[in-house]
């Protein structure tokens, strides 16, 4: 390198830099470096990288070949000595001779080849060292003569001088490592900031600020030579005093999670609704409940997305745990108190109704299909289910209607009654539109009793009456509800079906819809465990011996058997297995309840409140009796996971594909969530369950491509195709963040992009291997086919790469901006290529031609970009790559003129 003064030059030690690019290790020598390699390795012909051969007997491994610098196999045996550039092969065909080529021959000025070697010369007014290599500058002639009087001023005067012209920035930056200053006391060196001047006033060392508070980074400091860089932990982004760092919230980011979303500090974890599983670490699928255990029903199981039930062979009814099955012996007795009774009477010249609902309630937001009985309609309000104050009647309902003016009295085992609200009542232009209507809708069920057939009146008779009393009592009922004498009642409590809406003067905040309360001025369901009680406008406990195990509700139901409500386990019994008194596993009895059995030897039960005990099968028998899961069984051999015990044939047998079994000595596997496979059979755990659907979004200006089951590893020979069409006069702009493919399988894994599906088309992009760091780039193409394909080997996460496509009058900018080394320079940018977790929006917002700093907020986030074109102007981009190129971009525009570029 050139010298401060124009004329000297000095050596550059390229080892500084990047190691000088060396694999191993970098030697400065004078005017270049060299490459080493450790033992056991020798340097390729690329002179940079290092290669290791394990095989033994290969000559150029033998220490003794004898080549100076490179040693290369023959093709038929035996070796050929090269050099380095810059040297000549000596005639013996071992050694290296130097040239003037190689740092100039080592001289500070002037080389010439010579036979013997490089010869050095100085420039005028230089003489050489005695190194023969090095230029000193000659001394004053006058400096050389010596008078008689040595003492005198003169004397020291020119001493002092001599050693001031020896001693100059002009020879060898005068010994200074960085910057030299010729002073009248000789020369001062001095040091750039990021480093410190050494006793020796030359040498300059790099300050490790690191050593200091860390370099006042929050997570972790790298020195680099005169300065240090701050980085974070994965989840945490580098603010802009590019010190602190900053927990991403992922949860905050679209299609972080299917369900549910927990931010934690650094990272974040999904949750899946009740009924589904988490796989690929982000996405549920349905669970299949019947393929474990066949899901704890006695007889069949059946599944549904997000539920399952259990269900009865004809003859059974099901248990009220809702999984076992009683036989139906003979008819209902009369004695048993009705689910339902309708009571209408005379009340002040017309009929007044009550539907009494006295057990088995269950209030439902979403009825897909409603079959009518009986409809009424209301000219307005809305559905309520409030405390009703009843006028005569300031007790409720005590005492009933007199039979003496019963016109109806009808017992129901069934009821269904839906509110809903119709259409708006248009009014004339500019008056307001009156309140919806209301309409309410009862669907009956009434049980037809066989014991009133009589020889004079058979079933069908039967049937007729019947029918004709509900033709009456649906009459009535209309008539009440017209006259709004329509009145309900749920387990003893007085309930309004509709409320009016409040005169203009009396409006309040929207209520919540039924069975809601408010927390935080929000509407939220009443959990399980707790109803909504209509007088106190909020969600109570469900008292001592009573249960709720739906969310939304108005009571709780009763526990099964209401007197042994003392041995509650809870106040909040959320389900019917906390009423006390339950058979615990390992047991049964008739009803679920105590006094319970042990389970026989041979059975087992896993579970609270049941009627019978589960068979082990084959003949086997337990360990002991009370057993409580196939586990204690005791088989024939041990089935380790992935396998099945069948009590057929007495064998453990692998997990059929789709399925998995993660624990020892089970009899089935559980089957995979949603449309999950596995690739193979004999899987031990969920994370072997994926889904093999290509992922991705494309749109005309913004997009991406998943791999199957990303985050989670992909799966076995899969095989995906994407095509990238963007609008006429659009270039596509791609960034991978990161890919992740194993590099073991010889390139069995791999991603292209070309123009088309033909190979031999334009290729912009091809990798089989693992790339942690990002990078952008354009398609050469105007369209991309792209295609990722596995083979039945190893797997690995795959990829996410998002895309915009921008107007093809930019190219060349976006082209330069991707090819630009600062790009991908340091980790802060890095992070902001990496994926969407990190990712921020940047609204691309038009620019006013007449006044191009108008589209300008002094915010990095916004680019002003001109209407006529470039990026989609009506969108938030949400793509993480983007963001950098845009503050480089607005660089670059507020670098040339006002005008757009």
């Amino acid at each position: 390198m050139l010298a401060h003064d124009g004329h000297n030059c000095l050596d550059v030690d390229e080892c500084l830099e990047n190691n000088g690019g060396c694999q191993h290790t970098c030697v400065n020598v004078m005017g270049s470096y060299e490459c080493c390699c450790k033992e056991g390795f020798f340097l390729s012909d690329n002179q940079h990288t290092c290669i290791h051969r394990s095989e033994e007997g290969l000559s150029c491994m033998n220490k003794d070949h004898g080549c100076s610098h490179i040693c290369k196999e023959a093709p038929r045996g035996g070796i050929a000595c090269e050099c380095r550039p810059g040297f000549e092969l000596a005639k013996n065909q071992r050694d290296c001779i130097l040239t003037c080529n190689h740092g100039n021959g080592g001289c500070q000025h002037s080389c010439e080849d010579t036979a013997d070697g490089p010869e050095c010369s100085c420039h005028p007014q230089y003489k050489m060292h005695t190194d023969g290599r090095s230029c000193l500058e000659q001394e004053d002639t006058a400096l050389e003569v010596t008078e008689s009087n040595a003492t005198s001023v003169a004397d020291g005067d020119k001493r002092v001088k001599r050693r001031l012209l020896m001693e100059t920035c002009a020879v060898n930056n005068g010994g200074c490592d960085r910057t030299c200053k010729d002073t009248s006391t000789g020369v001062h060196c001095s040091c750039p900031v990021g480093f410190t001047l050494q006793l020796d006033g030359k040498t300059c060392k790099d300050i490790d600020e690191c050593q200091t508070r860390n370099g006042g980074c929050d997570h972790f400091c790298k020195n680099t030579v005169g300065s240090f860089d701050c980085s974070c932990k994965k989840g945490f982004k580098l603010l802009t005093d590019e010190k602190s760092c900053q927990d991403v919230d992922e949860c905050s980011l679209d299609r972080t999670c299917d369900h549910s979303c927990i931010n934690h500090p650094g990272t974040f974890a999904c949750a899946c609704n009740r009924g589904y599983t988490l796989y690929g670490f982000t996405h549920c699928g349905d669970t299949d409940e019947c393929s474990i255990n066949n899901g704890g029903c006695q007889q069949v199981c059946v599944n549904t997305v997000g539920s399952y039930e259990c269900q009865c062979q004809p003859g059974y009814k099901l248990h009220w745990n809702k999984k076992d099955c009683v036989e139906v012996k003979g008819l209902l007795p009369t004695s048993v108190l009705p689910h339902v009774s309708l009571h209408c009477g005379k009340s002040g010249g017309g009929d007044r109704c009550f539907l009494r609902c006295h057990s088995g309630i269950d209030l439902s937001s979403d009825v897909a299909t409603i079959r009518t009985s009986v409809t009424f309609k209301l000219n307005e309000g809305k559905c309520s289910l409030k405390k009703a104050e009843l006028f005569p009647f300031p007790e409720g309902l005590r005492p009933a209607l007199p039979e003496k003016h019963s016109s109806v009295k009808e017992s129901f085992r069934y009821v269904n009654l839906t509110c809903s609200s119709g259409k708006q009542v248009p009014r004339a232009p500019g008056r307001p539109s009156t309140p919806k209507e209301m309409f309410i809708t009862v669907e009956f069920e009434l049980e037809i009793n066989q014991k009133e057939v009589t020889a004079s009146c058979d079933l069908s008779c039967i049937v007729k009456r019947t029918e004709k009393r509900l033709r009456k009592a649906i009459r009535t009922l209309r008539k009440a509800a017209h006259r709004e004498q329509f009145h309900l009642q749920l387990s003893g409590m007085n309930v309004d079906v509709a409320k009016k809406p409040p005169r203009t003067s009396e409006r309040q905040a929207e209520s919540c819809g039924v069975g809601q309360g408010h927390v935080e001025n929000q509407c939220v369901s009443c959990r399980a465990g707790t109803y909504y009680d209509g007088a106190q406008e909020r969600c109570i406990l469900c008292p001592n011996g009573i249960f709720q195990n739906e969310e939304g509700q108005i009571i709780c139901e009763p526990c099964p058997r209401p007197g042994s409500s003392g041995a509650m386990k809870t106040p909040e019994a959320w389900n019917v297995s906390e009423c006390g008194g339950l058979c615990q596993p390992g047991e049964y009895s008739a009803d679920g309840f105590a006094p319970c059995q042990l389970c026989a030897l041979g059975t087992f039960q896993p579970e609270a409140g049941r009627t019978s005990c589960f068979p082990c099968g084959g003949g086997l028998a337990t360990k002991h009796q009370g057993a409580t899961s196939f586990q204690d069984c005791e088989t024939r051999v041990q089935c380790s996971p992935g396998h099945f015990y069948n009590t057929t044939t007495h064998r453990c047998i692998r997990c059929p594909a789709g399925t998995y079994q993660p624990e020892f000595g089970k009899n089935s596997c559980v089957s995979c969530p949603g449309n999950t496979m596995t690739d193979f059979d004999g899987s031990t755990n969920i994370t072997q369950c994926k889904n093999r659907r290509c992922g991705g979004e494309l749109g005309d200006f913004t997009g991406y491509i998943e791999s199957p089951n990303y985050p989670g590893n992909y799966p076995a020979n899969t095989e995906c195709t994407w095509t990238i069409n963007p609008p006429p006069k659009r270039r596509i702009l791609i960034v991978v963040p990161e890919i992740f493919l194993p590099i073991e399988d010889d390139c069995g894994d791999y991603l292209v992009m070309r123009k088309t599906s033909s190979s031999n088309s334009v290729t912009t992009y091809e990798t089989c291997q693992t790339y942690e760091r990002p990078i952008a780039f354009t398609s050469r193409s105007k369209k991309l086919w792209i295609q990722f394909k596995s083979n039945e080997g190893n797997s690995a996460r795959g990829f996410q790469v998002p895309y915009v496509t921008y107007d093809e009058d930019y190219q060349e900018l976006i082209e330069d901006i991707v090819r630009d080394g600062r790009l991908y320079a340091s980790e802060n940018h890095q992070e902001i290529l990496k994926p969407k977790e990190d990712a921020e929006n940047f609204r691309i917002e038009p620019l006013d031609v007449e006044n191009p700093e108008s589209g300008d907020t002094g915010e990095e986030e916004s680019w002003p970009v001109p209407v006529s074109g470039g990026l989609h102007s009506k969108d938030k981009v949400r793509f993480s790559g983007l963001a950098l190129c845009l503050k480089l971009c607005r660089e670059a525009w507020r670098k040339e003129s006002p005008a757009p570029i």
